[in-house]
This record gives C-alpha cells, sequence and structure tokens, in this order.
C-alpha cells in the first residue's frame, strides 16, 4: 500500500507542544508517512519540546536570527520550505495555530498546490492587531487552508461564518488536551533548579506568563506594578514568572520586577515543569492562548491580560476572566480572586470546553476519511464528511 506522506511544519514552543500529540498518533499509523519540518521561529524554547515528546525533525529551517522581524520570519520560512516541498512532495501540509511560520507555510505549500490541513483552525477575537500578528495568520491561514481541524463547536460557527465548506470542518477538541493529560502527574519531581529550591505549599503561588507582542512596552509595565503592588502588600502570596527570552520582555519585566520580594523570575520553564506547576498553583495570570485552554482542565482560575480572547468558550464557562493590562484593574482583579472564597470557587471549576485528550486521533481520523482510506467516524467533539 502506497502510504500517504504528510509533513508537519511548526516553528514555536506552543505548535510544537499541542503538534506533538499528532505527530505521535501519526506515527502510529500505518496509512501514513509522517514527517516533520521546524522553522526555528523560536529556538532553545523549541528544542526543549522536542526533546519532552522524543521527536526529532527530518528538517530544520534554522531561520531564528537576533532581532528578527516578522518580515525576516515569513521570508525565511518560505524559502526555506521551497526546496524541502519540492523534495518531499507531500499530499498534505499540516499546521498549527496562528504564528508567522504557520501562515508562511501554508502559503509555501498553496505555491506548490499541496493542499494544507489547519490545526486548531477557526479561532477568531475579530479584532485584527489584537493579536497581532496572531489574528490575522489564523484568518489568512483558513483562506490556505483545504482541511480545518476546528477545536470547538464555537470555532467551527466562525468558519462557516466565513464561507467555509461545512464538510472540509472538523470538530476535534484541541490536542493541547491531548498534550496536557500525557504529561501532569502528581508525584512530578521538578527538573529546574529554580523550582526545586522553593517550598510551594508554604504560600499561595500565582503563575504569571506575559510576552506578547502587543503587550511590549506599557502594557507589560502596568502588568508589573500591578503585581508588585500586590506581593508588597499581601505576605500570603509568591508569584512565579517564568520570563520569555525575548529582550523587549526581559528588560521590561526584569526592570520592574527584579528586586521584590517574593517574586520569582525564573527562566523559561520545559514544558513538563511548566504544566505542573499549573497543577500546583493557586490561580494564572496570563497574555497567553494555550494556557486559557489548558488551565480549566486543572481547575484553576485564569485572568487574561488582554483587550479580547479569541478563546471565548472558557470565559462563557466562566473559568477565564479577561482583565486587560491597566495596573489598577489586574491588581483588584487578583485582590478578588484572593480573598473573596465564592468568586474564587466559581472560577476553579474543572470545566473542560476544548477537549478530552482525543483531538490527535480524531484529526487523524479526519484525514484518514478525506484521502478515502476509511469511512470510520468519530463523533465525540463534531462529525466530519465524506468529502466527495
Amino acid at each position: 500500500m502506497t502510504k500517504i506522506k504528510l509533513l508537519s511544519v511548526f516553528g514555536t514552543r506552543p505548535e510544537a507542544i499541542k503538534m506533538a500529540p499528532l505527530i505521535l498518533e501519526l506515527e502510529s499509523r500505518e496509512e501514513f508517512a509522517s514527517r516533520v519540518a521546524v522553522t526555528g521561529q523560536h529556538r532553545e524554547m523549541l528544542q526543549q519540546v522536542l526533546k519532552e515528546f522524543n521527536l526529532t525533525p527530518d528538517y530544520d529551517l534554522d531561520i531564528m536570527r537576533e532581532s528578527q522581524t516578522l518580515f525576516d520570519t515569513t521570508t525565511g520560512v518560505l524559502r526555506g520550505l521551497e526546496n524541502v516541498l519540492a523534495q518531499e512532495k507531500p499530499h498534505m501540509l499540516l499546521v498549527h495555530g496562528d504564528t508567522t511560520t504557520t501562515f508562511a507555510s501554508a502559503l509555501a505549500a498553496f505555491y506548490r498546490q499541496i493542499p494544507v490541513g489547519h490545526v486548531e483552525a477557526g479561532l477568531r477575537s475579530f479584532s485584527r492587531y489584537l493579536p497581532f500578528p496572531e489574528e490575522i495568520n489564523r484568518c489568512l491561514t483558513t483562506v490556505l487552508a483545504d482541511l480545518h481541524f476546528a477545536p470547538t463547536e464555537t470555532s467551527r460557527e466562525n468558519l462557516l461564518q466565513e464561507g467555509i465548506d461545512p464538510q472540509k470542518i472538523i470538530v476535534t477538541g484541541n490536542t493541547a488536551i491531548d498534550a496536557l493529560l500525557m504529561t501532569v502527574k502528581k508525584d512530578h519531581v521538578f527538573t529546574d533548579p529554580s523550582l526545586q529550591e522553593l517550598d510551594l505549599s508554604q504560600k499561595r503561588v500565582i503563575v504569571v506568563e506575559a510576552h506578547r507582542r502587543e503587550n511590549w512596552g506599557a502594557p507589560l509595565t502596568e502588568i508589573c506594578t500591578a503585581l508588585g503592588s500586590l506581593v508588597r502588600r499581601r505576605q500570603d502570596i509568591r508569584v512565579i514568572f517564568p520570563v520569555h527570552p525575548n529582550p523587549i520582555v526581559r528588560k521590561t519585566v526584569y526592570k520592574e520586577l527584579g528586586g521584590e520580594v517574593r517574586v520569582h523570575l525564573v527562566p523559561p520553564l520545559n514544558y513538563k515543569d511548566f504544566v505542573n506547576l499549573m497543577a500546583r498553583a493557586y490561580l494564572l495570570v496570563t497574555d497567553s492562548g494555550g494556557i486559557q485552554e489548558e488551565a480549566p482542565s486543572l481547575g484553576k482560575p485564569v485572568l487574561v491580560l488582554r483587550e479580547v480572547t479569541e478563546r471565548p468558550e472558557a470565559v462563557a464557562a466562566g473559568t477565564v476572566k479577561v482583565i486587560g493590562t491597566a495596573a489598577k484593574a489586574v491588581e483588584a482583579a487578583l485582590n478578588e480572586l484572593l480573598t473573596d472564597t465564592e468568586a474564587y470557587k466559581n472560577m476553579a471549576r474543572a470545566v473542560n470546553p476544548y477537549g478530552d485528550g482525543r483531538a490527535a486521533c480524531r484529526i487523524v481520523d479526519g484525514l484518514c476519511s478525506y484521502f478515502k482510506l476509511t469511512r470510520e467516524k468519530s463523533g465525540e467533539f463534531g462529525e466530519f464528511g465524506d468529502f466527495e
């Protein structure tokens, strides 16, 4: 039997985490020949995830350059994939989410007339610059994609509103939940020295992640101001803030919080340490998309440092709250959850609107249907068509 050749392309840590369960599932299916190309849009953080999931890329475009711009990333991916696609000639290119790697890879496949499968399709904030450039990356990838793996029914509805053929949409759940459930362990021992020396049982732990481009500058300063004020006023908390390696982010965070007692600025954590830290935290504060999906599965309240979110399902479920970046608003939202037991309990519910750990299986079943390898159906998060 001639195997269907699939090339998965990703470049950042979040993409790698969410694509890992899918790649592992593809490797277990004899119908497919799975190839992996990484762009290196993130370098050290990407390598951590590859190691943790025992993934070895077949191609590494190595596009990362100091102080690279969106122009550099986009053209680097396009040129890097040109020869890879010519050599591999895959039956389909698989991309994930909303990064510049995602959009540029989909465009490269289009130029080669190779079908594109878009994992985590259909998320929308409906504000073209929030998040930037991710909202437009995702929309443009939708235009280029031939098969859309929507994580939720809301995402499916967004795609339908944009005129996408319903037969080309599969509601799968989110592979982030697959990765999370594979990784969180009650007996996990932290490998990062900065966590090993902390007694996480003595104080309520607030885990912070803030690095998105639209929060650079004044918004990130406001966030740090709120955190600094909070720890000075409250002795019963500690803040753990894994600081993104971007020099703009690091400069602001260390300037504003470097001297604060009970604020622990730590290097970016490997995936296993980070999700197990989330599991032991009291609450999470983030501008990340992935944490909005992961934390509700752990029963942890999430405060989102944005003006809008493209992940409204957990907001509707009450486990996520969008609070913006103004210092007073951030501190007030944190104080409420630290002082109001009922408010905390209302958010700390293990509501999981994003998946059940079987998204990767549904995606591969959908690929089988697309390539007419099987008519097997899976309907737990959505049914897919026959692609006639």
